[in-house]
């Protein structure tokens, strides 16, 4: 299929009227028109992007008007469990799927809360097609926590951190048994004569987080938890991504130099807690122009997936280049999130592609048509 005479971003730059082809899935070529050869559908006037993605959400975790009953966001009995798998949690017919792809977001990254210092394995979803091909990647990343959130819900309970300090403890001692496991295992497989470790789900998952490379994505507000994460990350090796990031803008030189991607915010919401402090629209632009690779996120349900455009106007309005907040709605949450074959259109990418009645930043424009791997799916 070929899209032509139209005003393509193809996830680093725009084309001001350019043509898209794509085949079996994938991209095939796109260009400038003067360089087409060929018919096609005339999109005069329409914006193509690559299908947005939301970086980190919580859709399908917390069931949309489900209340407790749909509430499966935070295994709050245990402050360590980075065994559980998002992907078991996810209501797969929420309906915010389905408000997601009418928003232009045909991928998203959605896994626990932030009640645990350790939470679990976050997934990748296609927001649509059909309900048991839709999960794109089961092991996206592992989701910690620092600040406020752990040491709020363990409260008051028999176990469970309720210092800053006591969250890092924890942590550092998971991914210490995970290494020392991982150790044990490599050492029993060199030598018959060695007993292989019992077998433990939680550390057979943080090794397999720390020996394939894979995000851990830290949820950190402050500076100060911005900067324990770093620690860690540092002591241990590990892929960091900061999640919400919003005092990122004090401590942006840092990230820069130690090259830590922001999945930054959400904007559109009030200070609820201390940590929020900070919030402010600006910090998409500081972190980007400072040379910290940034996405855009919502936060779902936070804010409702569907605004994720919205939320990234806000920011270009306070700051942040252009062309800047339509790479943190693709390209960059693709390469930050480890889902290469997504968030550009490039030939040999897959074809998930959102075609727009007019800028996406403009809170008037529609969405009119999605594709997700070349399956029209709007």
């Amino acid at each position: 299929m070929n899209f032509i005479n139209a005003k393509i971003f193809d996830g680093e730059k725009m084309i001001e009227k350019g043509y898209l082809s794509f085949s079996n899935g994938v991209i095939t070529a796109v260009g400038e028109m003067k360089d087409f050869e060929g018919e096609g559908t005339d999109m005069t006037g329409k914006f193509i992007f690559p299908g947005l993605i939301d970086a980190h959400t919580h859709i399908g975790m917390w069931g949309d008007s489900l209340g407790f009953e749909g509430d499966d966001g935070n295994e709050d009995t245990d402050p360590i469990t980075p065994h559980l798998l998002g992907s078991d949690g996810v209501k797969i017919f929420d309906r915010c799927f389905s408000e997601a792809l009418e928003a232009g977001v045909t991928t998203v990254l959605t896994g626990p809360g932030s009640a645990n210092p350790a939470g679990g394995i976050y997934a990748v979803y296609q927001t649509a097609g059909a309900p048991d091909g839709r999960l794109y990647k089961e092991y996206a990343g592992l989701k910690i926590a620092f600040g406020e959130n752990p040491k709020g819900c363990y409260k008051g309970k028999e176990r469970g951190p309720v210092t800053r300090m006591a969250t890092a403890a924890l942590l550092r001692e998971m991914l210490e048994k995970a290494k020392r496991y991982e150790n044990d295992c490599k050492k029993a497989e060199a030598d018959s004569e060695l007993d292989a470790p019992d077998y433990d789900i939680k550390l057979e998952t943080v090794s397999r987080v720390m020996r394939e490379r894979l995000p851990v994505f830290a949820h950190a507000h402050q500076a100060e938890d911005i900067l324990s994460a770093i620690k860690l990350a540092k002591e241990f090796c590990l892929n960091l991504v900061i999640v919400h990031g919003t005092d990122g803008a004090a401590v942006k030189d840092i990230l820069a130099r130690e090259k830590i991607s922001v999945l930054s915010g959400p904007v559109l919401c009030d200070r609820s807690k201390p940590e929020l402090k900070s919030l402010s629209p600006k910090t998409a632009g500081e972190l980007n122009r400072a040379g910290v690779k940034t996405a855009i996120i919502t936060d779902h349900p936070v804010i409702p997936i569907q605004y994720l455009p919205l939320c990234a106007a806000v920011s270009v309005k306070h700051g942040l280049d252009k062309i800047e907040a339509y790479k943190a709605l693709t390209s960059n949450p693709a390469e930050i999130c480890g889902i290469e074959k997504k968030g550009r259109l490039k030939e040999g990418f897959d074809a998930d592609i959102a075609v727009f009645s007019g800028d996406p930043l403009d809170v008037m424009t529609s969405c009119e048509q999605a594709y997700i791997k070349g399956n029209k799916v709007l």
